[in-house]
């Protein structure tokens, strides 16, 4: 559905979705009926992707406390070969 506010149409729509018509029965009264809406499993996969997203940023959040813990006390101690082969890979492919 788009919507147009003087002369300008709006954005189309976004997504796959999809409308299942209402169904009459005979036994029932006509004009009830239940309307449902399925989502594209692109929506769906999006869903999936942020609720793995939040629970490695808080075991990322947790990892940054411990490690500004240790700073603070003077016991950090980082691994002197991944740093020089970290700042050598900079340096020459400057990635």
């Amino acid at each position: 559905m788009s919507v147009e506010f003087m002369g300008v149409g709006g954005p189309g729509q976004i997504g796959n979705l999809k409308k299942v018509q209402k169904t009459q029965d005979s036994g029932k009264a006509t004009g009830v009926g239940k309307d449902t809406v399925e989502f594209s499993t692109v929506l769906q996969d999006v869903n999936k992707a942020q609720s793995t997203n939040q629970s490695t940023g808080t075991d990322r959040a947790e990892r940054v406390q411990e490690l500004k813990a240790q700073i603070k006390e003077g016991s950090y101690e980082p691994d002197l070969n991944k740093v020089s082969a970290s700042l050598l890979q900079f340096l020459v492919e400057g990635k």
